[in-house]
């Protein structure tokens, strides 16, 4: 099972749909369109899209499209493969794409709330004990942070190891 996750809690009746041979997108269903097929084609009309990007695909190719494309969803194809946090990172950024990113495939509780600070907004979640703990409202407490972040972070108390400036 597959659901899709916000932090305003689980989605209902999303219509995007990553097609494989054995699933295609049905009536009321959008089909992410894959990277390689926009990069060849492009994007006809003025139809909003929403496009997959596999680890190895390079997002500055997508900039002449992106006030077209409304979702992004950027592939984890395992735990240990941490390339859509470069990615996430770079469209915000660096191209400042302010629509969905969402997080597919090997999605863990674990690295979702830093793949939040990267500025995924959604997340296509199918493991169990990850699927239980976002029902429960049980995300992990991450409270320092050493590197920047696309999303506007809390002010945090400053690290104890630093010295602190004498009044």
């Amino acid at each position: 099972m597959t659901a899709i996750w916000k932090e305003s809690g689980f989605v209902e009746g999303d219509p995007w749909v990553v097609e494989t041979e054995d699933r295609k997108a049905g009536e009321g269903e959008r089909a992410l369109i894959p990277f390689a097929d926009i990069i060849e084609n492009g994007i006809d009309g003025n139809e909003a899209v929403g496009v997959v990007l596999d680890p190895f695909d390079d997002p500055i190719r997508l900039a002449p499209y992106l006030d077209r494309i409304v979702l992004v969803a950027l592939t984890f194809p395992a735990f240990n493969d941490g390339r859509a946090f470069s990615q996430a990172t770079l469209l915000r950024e660096r191209l400042g794409y302010g629509g969905e990113l969402r997080a597919i495939g090997d999605v863990l509780i674990d690295p979702l709330v830093h793949m939040l600070r990267c500025g995924f907004d959604s997340f296509a979640v199918t493991n169990e004990t990850a699927l239980r703990r976002l029902a429960e409202g049980r995300l992990p407490a991450v409270t320092r942070y050493y590197q920047p972040s696309a999303r506007p972070a809390d002010a945090v108390p400053g690290y104890s190891w630093r010295r602190k400036a004498s009044a």
